[in-house]
């Protein structure tokens, strides 16, 4: 554990989060188990150790919760699977996934693609065109609408809901009276539709979910994980989308050229510039890692960010390579929580990646106007204008 007072790792500071990298790297070197003693917290950021701890779900629990500010002694009170561990978490994963089917994610990628061509259409038309705000950010919650089955004419309304919930309160950060309200009120509505299908179903995700062993709650709580993780990661990925491929143009060249690069252009993507770069976990014993104790009821954040920049585990990581060829990442976790909707965050990236590319093979970020996004847990762009 570093001593060294002039390293200095932060998820609150934004300054830092601007460009982390090198922050990172000294961890990675210098402290690779790292004590933040203004915040009470471990940070492991070396790809072994991080993906090591996903492999724990033992000693680093989840139930404590996985977002810094909201992690306590007492495990948090929530229905999101994301925050249980085992037996409990297996159960729910086990019932989630009978309604989260391969059939379902495939049939939506016609839709994806119609939906890229309806809001890119006033770039196409040369307006002045925000990645983020027209596309990026749209695109997934009108995917996850339609996925779980909200009426066309309650989507917007959803949109605009999920857009609060994510507000940022000055010197608050997430947890804040208008994001806790817009989240009170989409969970009412969600639950009043899934009472609906329970009544009468459909061929929809809600309708699935009711006929499971799941209860109204669980299956309404899974529901607004969705729409809560599906919209924001997926947001992020394509606002770093936009910005890395404008900042490497010769990479963004090959893919116009063979759009079948797409998917590994996500996948180094999410290496690259991970949307979610740090995850929290409580450890429920002692435990050593590089010779530093971490004792019982610690508080650990794991960095994906920095592990997907781990010289020890990609050669030359800080070059983006849309035809890198890796085994696998951590951005979407690792092990029992491993994203379960990561089959169609890939698939909205990869056809988002070839709609765009099918009409501007190049483009310019108006750097000037574009607008960063910082939370604890969460890096990206909630404006990127384009030219």
């Amino acid at each position: 554990m570093s001593t060294d007072t002039s390293l200095y790792w932060d998820p609150f500071d934004v300054d830092i989060d601007t460009a982390p990298y090198e922050v990172w790297r000294r961890l990675r070197d210098e402290a690779p188990v790292y004590w933040n003693d203004r915040h009470g917290f471990f940070a492991l950021s070396r790809y072994a150790d991080v993906e090591a701890a996903h492999r724990d779900p033992a000693t680093y629990l989840s139930s404590h919760g996985i977002v810094l500010e909201l992690m306590s002694p007492s495990p948090a009170p929530s229905g999101m699977m994301i925050t249980h561990d085992p037996p409990e978490h297996t159960r729910l994963r086990k019932l989630v996934s009978r309604a989260f089917t391969p059939r379902r994610m495939g049939a939506l990628e016609g839709h994806i693609r119609e939906l890229c061509a309806e809001l890119l259409a006033p770039w196409d038309d040369g307006a002045d065109f925000d990645y983020v705000e027209d596309f990026g950010a749209t695109l997934p919650s009108m995917v996850i609408c339609e996925l779980l089955g909200v009426p066309a004419a309650d989507r917007k309304w959803v949109k605009d809901k999920i857009d609060v919930t994510f507000h940022i309160e000055p010197g608050v950060g997430m947890v804040n009276d208008i994001s806790l309200t817009a989240r009170i009120e989409l969970d009412q509505y969600l639950l009043k539709l899934m009472e609906e299908r329970a009544a009468s179903p459909g061929d929809d995700m809600l309708s699935g979910l009711t006929q499971t062993e799941l209860t109204l709650r669980e299956a309404t709580d899974f529901a607004q994980l969705l729409v809560a993780a599906g919209t924001e990661t997926v947001a992020r990925l394509l606002g770093w989308t936009a910005v890395v491929l404008d900042e490497h143009p010769d990479q963004r060249a090959l893919v116009a050229a063979d759009p079948s690069l797409a998917p590994n252009a996500v996948e180094e993507l999410l290496r690259f510039e991970a949307p979610s770069p740090v995850q929290g976990r409580w450890t429920s014993k002692p435990t050593t890692v590089h010779g530093t104790e971490m004792p019982k009821d610690s508080k650990v954040l794991l960095l994906t960010g920095s592990a997907g920049r781990d010289e020890r585990r990609y050669p030359d990581p800080d070059r983006f390579n849309v035809n890198r060829r890796f085994e696998q990442h951590v951005s979407f976790g690792y092990g029992i929580h491993f994203c379960i909707g990561a089959a169609l965050a890939r698939m909205e990236g990869r056809v988002a990646i070839q709609e765009t590319l099918r009409r501007h093979p190049t483009w310019e970020v108006d750097h000037a106007r574009a607008v960063r996004l910082h939370t604890s847990t969460v890096r990206g762009w909630s404006s990127v204008p384009v030219r």
